[in-house]
Parts: C-alpha cells; sequence; structure tokens
C-alpha cells in the first residue's frame, strides 16, 4: 500500500511539472528547446555530408510525402515515433528511434550520425516524437505509406 502511495504521488508531481508550464531561467521552456533544435537541425543540418538534410527526403519538416528526382517516394513521418521500439527483420533486431535516426544519417545523408547521448539526437529525437504527438502508439506496427 505504501509503494502504491509513492507511485501515485510521483504520478501527481510528474503530471504536474508537465502539465504546469513551469517557467524556468529566462522563460524559455527547454523541452520547446529542445524540439525547435531539433527541427533546425531535420530542415538544415548535413551532418558534414553529402550536402542533404533530413528535409531533402522528408518535405515540410518531415509531415509531408515526397518524391525525390529519381522517383523514389518517401512517406510524410509525421506520426513515425509511435512505430518505434519495432523489430527489423532485415537488420535482425529491434530498432529504436535513435537507431533510426542514425541509419538515416549514415546512409541517407552520408553523414555523421550524431551519438546515442548527444544533445543533437535528444533534440532530434524531442522534434521527432512531438510530429506524433496525440497518435496512437503502436510499437512493432508498420507506417502506412
Amino acid at each position: 500500500m505504501k509503494s502504491m502511495r509513492g507511485l501515485t504521488m510521483m504520478m501527481f508531481l510528474a503530471l504536474g511539472l508537465f502539465g504546469s508550464g513551469v517557467a524556468y531561467a529566462g522563460n524559455s521552456n527547454p523541452l520547446s528547446d529542445a524540439v525547435s533544435q531539433g527541427q533546425q537541425l531535420f530542415e538544415k543540418h548535413t551532418f558534414e555530408g553529402a550536402g542533404r538534410t533530413c528535409q531533402t527526403c522528408h518535405s515540410a519538416g518531415g509531415k509531408g510525402a515526397t518524391v525525390l528526382p529519381n522517383g523514389v517516394r518517401k512517406p510524410s513521418i509525421a506520426g513515425a515515433a509511435r512505430y518505434f521500439p519495432r523489430f527489423n527483420a532485415k537488420v535482425g533486431h529491434v530498432l529504436t528511434l535513435e537507431d533510426q535516426v542514425r541509419r538515416c544519417v549514415a546512409g541517407g545523408l552520408q553523414g555523421q550520425a550524431p551519438a546515442y547521448d548527444s544533445a543533437d539526437m535528444r533534440a532530434m529525437i524531442a522534434y521527432l516524437t512531438s510530429l506524433s504527438q496525440g497518435k496512437v502508439i503502436d510499437m512493432g506496427g508498420r507506417p502506412q505509406k
């Protein structure tokens, strides 16, 4: 019973912190700042690659479908975060959203993928997850094309 009270208190505390819009120094919100930074990385950063950005393949900040010059269709990735983690038979193991970002940067952009624990990775994950806000989680599911 004591552990249930502790869990309940933690839940109320978490809900209060996330839902209260707690003001931080300089009236900034660290989560909103991370989402904005992730969007900037998505739209403008080449990750020292071949000159492409994430937006090269995923237009409108990831919210629009894209047809590449070679005719390859790339879907919107709005909502993509809801499908991770998932098993990928091609690589033979479970992929996280961080893994997918690294695969796209290294492969599609031919760039230097951000480290798992880097500020850039946290910002990218914050942005990509924000595109899935309000969507139902479907771990292991496949995005609709």
